[in-house]
């Protein structure tokens, strides 16, 4: 399985993402070890969904990135 995971970060701002491994990947955001958000730590896992290969988990990380799949997040998450 694979991974599209949503964090919110200590600015308010949420850092959209795809991994195999979410566990170990969310660790490496609380580490401090991805660039992206070792400056915006704490992070708080928000929202995932699974995806069945790496693909769909990244073409969804792209389609989440766009203002429509921000306003979906948006709606989601409140």
């Amino acid at each position: 399985m694979f991974y599209t995971y949503v964090l919110k970060c200590a600015d308010d701002r949420l850092y959209i993402g795809w991994a195999a491994d979410l566990r170990k990947r969310l660790v490496q955001h609380r580490a401090g070890r991805v660039p992206a958000t070792a400056h915006r730590r704490p992070v708080r896992l928000e929202y995932y969904e699974t995806c069945r290969s790496e693909l769909k988990a990244r073409l969804r990380e792209k389609q989440l990135k766009t203002g429509f799949g921000r306003a979906y997040l948006k709606r989601r998450l409140e």
